[in-house]
């Protein structure tokens, strides 16, 4: 999955703080000790070429995550939601992992417009900018919820993450009106799989996110790169959860997200 530039990244991630910050553990976390300070571990499908070794790892350190779905192409010539990867996904719901849309076409919002939103499909190669009217950017939020309860048997969240984090007041009222809200991250939660290894190299990611974490920000990485010449996952999941642990932090899904308890009960 190819994505906006850093800066860009960064700015919308800011723009999620809010979202995060200061949070506490929802109902479904009372079993917790009281001095867990909840995070929220959240991927975006990408390229699934490291796919395998984060559930590994998810599985080995007991942590529950949010995925979020769209139908991107694979290191293996096929997509990420299809046939082949659909037994991966059927293992993670019976994980009791959560998950959400990523739109079916990874479609990245470039403006508003009368008719609708300008869109660009980036899980399509060569696919050229469209205007999708709100009927039809509903039907890309939904596509993947359908095809996720075809492969698990399970309902999808009614929760959304815009591809490269874009997002409008009217592309988020278009969603509402189809049943999904959005959901962002916090600006420490960005764990910067998608920058450049050759400046952000996966020891100074660590590092950061070590140190900046805090209780209740939702986390967001991807289950493979294309740009990303040394992979972020799996080198610093590991070191990420062990360390989080560490300093007390434990890991929850957005079923258990205070904003969001509501939305996943009424599924």
């Amino acid at each position: 999955m190819r994505r906006a530039s850093s800066l860009l990244v960064l700015t919308v991630a800011a723009g999620a703080s809010a979202v995060a910050a200061g949070l506490q553990p929802g109902a479904a976390s009372a079993s917790r000790s009281a001095s867990c300070k909840p995070v929220y571990l959240t991927f975006d499908t990408g390229h699934m070429g490291v796919a395998s070794l984060i559930a590994e790892v998810l599985q080995r350190q007991q942590v529950k995550a949010t995925f979020f779905l769209a139908n991107e192409p694979t290191q293996t010539g096929g997509t990420s939601l299809d046939e082949q990867w659909a037994p991966w996904w059927k293992a993670r719901a019976a994980e009791g992992h959560a998950f959400g849309s990523h739109t079916w076409d990874h479609d990245v919002l470039l403006a508003d417009t009368r008719a609708g939103f300008r869109m660009k499909a980036t899980a399509l190669p060569g696919a050229p900018v469209a205007t999708l009217t709100v009927a039809q950017y509903c039907e890309q939020l939904r596509k993947p919820a359908e095809r996720f309860q075809a492969m698990t048997g399970q309902a999808m969240l009614p929760l959304f993450r815009a591809p490269a984090g874009r997002t409008s007041p009217a592309l988020l009222a278009a969603a509402r009106q189809c049943g999904f809200s959005h959901v962002g991250w916090a600006p420490a939660g960005f764990l910067g799989d998608e920058l450049p290894s050759e400046r952000y190299p996966n020891d100074e990611l660590l590092k950061k996110a070590l140190r900046d974490v805090r209780a209740g920000d939702i986390l967001v990485a991807h289950l493979g790169i294309w740009s990303r010449k040394d992979p972020w996952a799996p080198a610093d999941l590991e070191p990420l959860i062990v360390g989080l642990k560490q300093r007390g932090f434990c890991f929850a899904t957005l079923r258990e997200h205070p904003q969001y308890t509501g939305l996943a009960a009424a599924r």
